[in-house]
């Protein structure tokens, strides 16, 4: 196909949407580490999971095996606010580095939260909504996971409970006042709503908060209370395959060209701050 014949920003339509996250641990040789127990260390168990997270979520956590999971509907529906994303040929990007070679990017942030953290809070609430929870808990940093759960619990009728690092929460007043108008309750931590809080103010009077700290009153707050659960943006197994519905369009639409690449980059440009403990000490940039 002749070079000019591919747009600045491939779109698929709505129907060309992944109906089924890709699980890319089934196709793995080398499965990745369990999770562990932290007093016993062994690998935790569905119902240890289950007193923290969705139950299930706790089976995406968990499965190995299963290499595509079926997108509910009414996630779908949702998913269809603003998505499909576009991928974008990057030509003046091309032009400045005066390279031969061909750039394209997956744009997430045409949604009203604002990233690509939207594409799991939606999931992760779903779920949470589906097993009858009063509503669920986070931790969040800059305020883009914050935002999307936020969000999704707001569509869904979910109650929401954020802590947000201090510093951010000091240093952000619009990030966190978009989360409080979409009706979440949003607490600066380390805070005095919990005992890793009060223990945390105590043993280090003034502290500016980690993100480790909120995510311990977070968790401590779902396990708490009866009808919760503790949700994350990142870092688990069932947030990368909410997270592949990108991969999955970028691959549709890139089939739409015959555009094969020599190279995929998967990463995240998120200008925050770099927590180095959970008990706060200095963040450093």
């Amino acid at each position: 196909m002749a070079e000019n014949k591919i747009p600045y920003k491939i779109y698929l339509e709505e129907d060309e949407m992944p109906k089924a996250w890709y699980n890319v641990r089934a196709d793995m040789k080398n499965k990745p580490a369990p999770l562990l127990n932290p007093g016993t260390h062994q690998p935790m168990t569905a119902e240890e999971l289950g007193g923290v997270f969705c139950a299930d979520l706790v089976e995406q956590e968990l499965d190995n095996d299963t290499a595509y999971v079926e997108i509910p509907q009414e996630i779908r529906d949702f998913y269809k606010m603003y998505r499909p994303s576009p991928l974008v040929r990057a030509y003046c990007l091309e032009e400045k580095l005066q390279t031969p070679a061909k750039i394209y990017y997956k744009f997430e942030g045409n949604n009203t939260s604002g990233s690509h953290k939207l594409n799991s809070a939606i999931a992760q609430a779903y779920y949470a909504k589906k097993q009858g929870l009063k509503g669920v808990t986070t931790e969040t940093g800059a305020g883009q996971w914050g935002t999307a759960l936020s969000m999704a619990c707001a569509y869904l009728g979910l109650d929401c409970k954020v802590y947000m690092v201090k510093v951010s929460y000091e240093q952000k007043p619009f990030r966190r006042e978009v989360m409080r108008v979409y009706g979440a309750s949003v607490t600066p931590s380390p805070s005095m709503s919990t005992e890793i809080g009060k223990k945390i103010n105590a043993e280090h009077p003034g502290t500016t908060g980690s993100l480790g700290c909120a995510i311990s009153e977070a968790v401590e707050d779902a396990v708490t209370h009866e009808g919760y659960r503790y949700v994350l943006g990142s870092v688990l197994n069932q947030v990368l395959l909410h997270q592949s519905v990108i991969g999955l369009e970028t691959k549709a639409a890139l089939d739409k060209y015959n555009v094969k690449p020599d190279i995929i980059i998967g990463w995240r440009f998120k200008p925050r701050r770099s927590y180095l403990s959970l008990y706060g000490r200095k963040a450093q940039r």
